[in-house]
């Protein structure tokens, strides 16, 4: 007889834009044939994971490299109050069809994702209840899309505590834990350089154009003025610029505190520092660096795999 396989927790880190990559970690293990027993995600790898969870990833995959700038600006809901820049209402009317409105209860795979209690500081793990809701929850990225009031408190994004959520992947009944992290090689991007700016390209300005068309002409300036990077390199960066460089900085060192004190058996990190917080658009890139990733990772998987059989 046979030993049975193990039973194995895929972890889905956050890390905006790149999470895209989660894409082709998924596919290259499907293709291996490597079993995924259960997921969790922290921001962008909760959203990854719970559509491919509910059986929509090939559906989602084929949407996000559709994109492109404009396709984002519009997914956009821009405010001036709430805590963030992005509502997030659109974007989650839109992930309706990926992340349906089901419970977590209900889903063909396990799932959990993590958020963040903005008064307390603690992380929340979130394993049941709607999908739809855990996942707006885990994604509100602080500066840029608004919190979330859940249970009686106010949450944001699960990155804030735990980004490549290890320790909640432990906590179902698997043997072993694969962690997929997006934020490896991502403080040593320049700030504010020209090809990775947040807000350049003139669909993004429209998106700022739609915040402020409401505003008297004077604090329409200057709130672009204050969003907007500055064209003279030797000037200040721009709001979002910073908080885009800010959170790639905090991302990265409690990723690797985090992952110190509870390392997964096996480790996916896709090469994507050229790949900005907000570049949704540039997801083929992002999906190939998965694939990438996830295929020179295959060697260990297998070697962990054939371990537990002996």
């Amino acid at each position: 007889m046979s030993p049975a396989r193990p039973r194995i927790a895929l972890v889905l880190g956050g890390g905006a834009a790149r999470g895209w990559a989660h894409i082709g970690v998924i596919r290259r293990l499907c293709a291996h044939d490597i079993p995924i027993h259960a997921i969790c995600g922290s921001s962008i790898g909760a959203l990854v994971g719970g559509a491919f969870a509910a059986g929509h990833l090939d559906a989602l995959a084929e949407w996000v490299q559709a994109l492109d700038r404009v396709d984002v600006v519009r997914l956009l809901d821009p405010t001036l109050v709430g805590g963030g820049f992005i509502q997030g209402t659109r974007l989650m009317e839109v992930m309706a069809e990926f992340v349906p409105s089901i419970t977590i209860e209900e889903l063909e795979i396990p799932f959990a994702c993590t958020a963040t209690d903005l008064r307390s500081g603690r992380e929340i793990w979130i394993r049941d209840g709607s999908l739809a809701d855990a996942v707006r929850a885990s994604i509100a990225l602080p500066g840029l899309f608004t919190p979330v009031r859940r249970q009686g408190r106010w949450v944001a994004d699960g990155g804030l505590c735990n980004p490549v959520p290890v320790s909640l992947a432990r906590t179902f009944d698997v043997d072993s834990v694969l962690a997929v992290n997006l934020n490896s090689g991502i403080v040593g991007r320049h700030l504010g350089g020209p090809e990775e700016t947040t807000l350049k390209s003139e669909a993004l300005q429209d998106g700022l154009q739609r915040l402020t068309s409401n505003l008297p002409a004077d604090w329409a300036a200057r709130v672009r003025n204050l969003v907007t990077p500055a064209s003279d390199h030797e000037r200040s960066p721009g709001l979002l610029d910073v908080t885009a460089t800010a959170i790639n900085i905090m991302q990265d060192q409690i990723t690797r505190s985090r992952l110190a004190g509870d390392p997964p058996d096996v480790i996916i990190a896709p090469r994507l520092s050229d790949i900005a917080l907000m570049d949704f658009h540039r997801a083929a890139p992002a999906i190939a660096a998965g694939e990438k990733a996830a295929e020179n990772a295959i060697p260990n998987i297998s070697a962990l795999l054939e371990g537990h059989g002996r």
